[in-house]
C-alpha cells in the first residue's frame, strides 16, 4: 500500500476554489475512451450534481477501470450514491451497485485509529503508553523500542521506515524462510521477524509511513478489549451508526464477500498462500489480506465510508469531542513543509475555519480516496485497479472533484441514506 504523493497531499487538502473549467477536455476524453465500451451506472446522481457523475465516467473510461463507486455527502446528508461498471464484455464483470464492497487498502487506517482512540475514551488505554510492555515485545534487539508509544504508532513516528528496511507486510517468503515456518505466515510471524531487527530511526524524531505500526495497533485493540479486532470495530464503531456491510477481506477470490467486486491488475506474483511457487494475479495471492487487517484489510462501499466519516464531524455515540480532537492532533514533530500533518489515520490541513482531512489507499487491484472538506462536503471514491506502469495519472481525481464543487449552485436537500442503511 502506498501513501499519497506530495502532489496528492497538496491537492487533497487545498482550499476549494473553482479551477479552470475542465468540461470540454473531459467530455472529449470520455467520448474517445467510450468508443470500445460503455460506462453503466447504478444508484442516484441528482441533476444538480451531474458534473461529479461525468467526472467519474470520464475517469474510469480514460483508465479502463471496470468497477468504481462514488458517494458524496453534504452537511451530513447523503446526496449522491453511484456504482460504475465499464467493460467491453459486461458478462465478465459483475454489476456494481452503490453497496458493492471494495477493498479499502490504507483507508482502513482511520478505522483502526478510531478504535484505539475509543479505547482511550473509555479509560482502557493511555495513548502515551509504551507499546512494548502492552504487547510483550522484547527490547533486547533495539532498546529504542521502549520509546515507541501508542501515539507514535498512530502518527507514523514509531521508528520503522519501509524505504530502509522494507515493508514487513510484503515479505512473506523472506519471513517464512528466516523463521523456518511454512506459508502462509500470520501476524505473529511478522511481529517475531520485526522484533529481531533494529528500528530505522529514533521514535518520535520523524515521520515514516508504516503499515507495520498499524498492524501493532490492531493487536493493541485485541489485547486491551479482549475481543477480536474485527469484532471490536463492528461493535463499538460501526453498529452505533448503522453500518453492517463492512468487514475484513480475505485473500483468495473463492473467499470473496457477498457483493464484493473483482480486482484488476497487470501484475503477477508467487503466491503467499503456500509454498507451491504458483504464479497468481497479484490481487489474489500476491499479498495477504488477512495480515493487512488493521492497516489495509477492510472492505466497504463508498456510502459506508461517507456515513462513517460523520463520526468525525461532531460528538456522537462513537467518539466524543476530546476523541475527535485527538484524531486530528498535530504530531510532536509538527507540520510538513506545506503545512499539513498526519494525525491518527488522517492527513490534515488547516484551512480558514475548518480542518480538511483525507486519505488514500492503494494495493494491486485497488485505489481508494476519502476526503472531508470545508463547507460540509465529504466524498469517497473507490476503484478496482490502481495506477500501474503505463497507465494515466490517478492523482487527477482530487482536483477534478474539487473543480466540480465550485460549480454547484444548488445542493440537493434530500437524504439518500434510507436507501442504503
Amino acid at each position: 500500500m502506498t501513501m499519497l504523493s506530495r502532489r496528492s497531499l497538496f491537492q487533497a487538502g487545498a482550499a476549494i476554489v473553482p479551477a479552470v473549467a475542465l468540461d470540454t477536455a473531459l467530455d472529449t476524453a470520455f467520448a474517445r475512451a467510450s468508443s470500445a465500451a460503455t460506462v453503466e451506472t447504478s444508484g442516484v446522481a441528482p441533476a444538480a450534481l451531474a458534473g461529479f457523475d461525468r467526472v467519474m465516467k470520464t475517469y474510469v473510461a480514460e483508465r479502463g477501470i471496470s468497477c468504481a463507486q462514488l458517494a458524496i455527502s453534504k452537511n451530513g446528508r447523503l446526496v449522491l450514491a453511484r456504482g460504475y461498471r465499464y467493460a467491453t464484455d459486461a458478462r465478465a464483470v459483475p454489476a456494481v451497485s452503490p453497496t458493492s464492497l471494495f477493498r479499502l487498502a490504507s483507508l482502513s487506517k482511520h478505522i483502526t485509529a478510531a478504535a484505539v482512540i475509543r479505547l482511550a475514551q473509555d479509560g482502557r488505554l493511555s495513548l502515551s503508553a509504551p507499546v512494548a510492555p502492552l504487547l510483550g515485545l522484547s527490547t533486547a534487539t533495539d532498546p529504542r523500542l521502549a520509546k515507541v508509544t501508542v501515539w507514535r504508532l498512530l502518527q507514523h513516528t514509531g521508528g520503522w521506515d519501509r524505504d530502509i528496511s522494507k515493508d514487513y507486510l510484503y515479505l512473506d517468503h523472506t519471513i517464512a524462510a528466516a523463521l523456518d515456518v511454512p506459508l502462509p505466515i500470520d501476524q505473529d510471524d511478522i511481529i517475531r521477524y520485526a522484533g529481531n531487527r533494529p528500528l530505522d530511526f529514533d521514535p518520535g524524531s520523524r515521520f515514516a509511513y508504516s503499515n507495520y505500526g498499524y498492524l501493532l495497533l490492531g493487536r493493541i485493540v485485541e489485547k486491551v478489549s479482549g475481543m477480536s479486532y474485527e469484532s471490536y470495530v463492528k461493535q463499538k464503531l460501526l453498529a452505533p451508526v448503522g453500518i453492517t456491510r463492512m468487514r475484513l477481506g480475505r485473500t483468495p477470490r473463492s473467499q470473496a464477500a457477498a457483493g464484493e467486486v473483482i480486482y484488476d491488475s497487470a501484475y503477477t506474483a508467487k503466491t503467499v498462500t503456500d509454498a507451491s511457487g504458483t504464479v497468481v494475479p497479484t490481487p489474489y495471492g500476491g499479498f495477504s489480506m488477512e495480515n493487512r487487517g488493521p492497516g489495509g484489510g477492510w472492505l466497504a462501499s463508498a456510502v459506508d465510508l461517507v456515513r462513517f466519516a460523520k463520526v468525525f464531524d461532531a460528538p456522537g455515540p462513537v467518539l466524543n469531542a476530546t476523541s475527535i480532537g485527538r484524531m486530528f492532533a498535530k504530531p510532536e514533530i509538527g507540520t510538513n513543509a506545506d503545512g499539513s500533518w498526519y494525525g491518527a489515520g488522517w492527513y490534515v490541513r488547516q484551512v480558514p475555519g475548518h480542518l480538511n482531512t483525507w486519505h488514500a489507499g492503494s494495493l494491486p487491484g485497488t485505489y481508494t480516496y476519502l476526503a472531508r472538506l470545508q463547507n460540509g462536503f465529504t466524498y469517497a471514491a473507490l476503484f478496482n485497479r490502481r495506477e500501474e506502469g503505463g497507465s494515466l495519472d490517478f492523482d487527477v481525481l482530487s482536483p477534478r472533484i474539487n473543480d466540480e464543487i465550485g460549480k454547484v449552485t444548488t445542493w440537493p436537500t434530500t437524504d439518500l441514506s434510507s436507501r442504503y442503511f
